[in-house]
């Protein structure tokens, strides 16, 4: 048998054909309303491009099904409270908050804060702070949202799945031989794309179900992700 690290398995699970100046942002919520209708089910984290979706997609998705959509900060996007940075949320006065959870009925988040609190102990309004505070989620979609952007989730999310789109990305078009067509027509355009589905498909199936024979077949189409030995 071939070795090969082992990696994350992806698969299609809705898939758009469109033309060329058809921009990408639409799809998201027709995307999460087909997964309603067809499993009754959301996934509860979406994590996406920064320039693709917008906040009122994110208030939709995040209203409708509970759904975070999570993206990174985009540059031009002003910081709003709690925040000082995409990491780093503070009261007022400067003291580092942490989050508390969510209110899914208000639609509000709560923020406490850190121990050991330093500034408390010679902040001016010590002596009538709740050292809790409350959010509105719909004050800044990308920051607040679902899932607030400074927390552990939210950033490993960011950093660990996000990586992974391109290579399935790269998959499609390259290992394809996707890459190498130009399609003017819409509907062989979408031919090719169920066939591709097709392909990403039955080959998740069968490194799912014959394990040791389709490993060694299927190990060049395999996705890898390199080794940085650092250590």
């Amino acid at each position: 048998m071939i070795p090969y690290q082992p990696a994350v398995l992806l698969v299609p699970l809705i898939s758009w054909v469109a033309p060329a100046n058809v921009g990408e942002s639409g799809f998201l919520v027709p995307s999460l309303k087909r997964c309603w209708q067809r499993w009754s089910w959301c996934p509860r984290f979406v994590v996406a491009d920064k320039g693709y979706v917008g906040g009122t997609a994110k208030g939709y998705c995040r209203r409708r099904w509970d759904t975070a959509v999570l993206t990174h900060r985009r540059g031009d996007l002003s910081l709003v409270p709690p925040f000082e940075s995409e990491t780093q949320v503070a009261c007022p006065q400067g003291q580092p908050l942490r989050w508390l959870g969510y209110d899914r009925p208000a639609q509000e988040h709560w923020f406490g804060v850190c121990e050991p609190a330093a500034l408390c102990a010679c902040c001016w309004q010590a002596s009538h702070c709740p050292r809790e505070f409350v959010y509105a989620a719909q004050v800044q979609e990308t920051l607040l949202g679902r899932l607030p952007l400074n927390t552990r989730a939210a950033q490993a999310l960011l950093r660990g799945v996000r990586p992974w789109i391109e290579p399935a990305q790269s998959f499609e078009k390259n290992q394809l031989g996707l890459s190498k067509m130009f399609l003017n027509s819409l509907r062989l355009t979408w031919c090719m794309g169920l066939l591709a589905d097709a392909v990403c498909l039955l080959r998740a199936l069968a490194l799912c179900d014959e394990p040791l024979k389709a490993k060694a077949l299927l190990s060049r189409l395999t996705p890898q992700q390199m080794a940085l030995d650092l250590y």
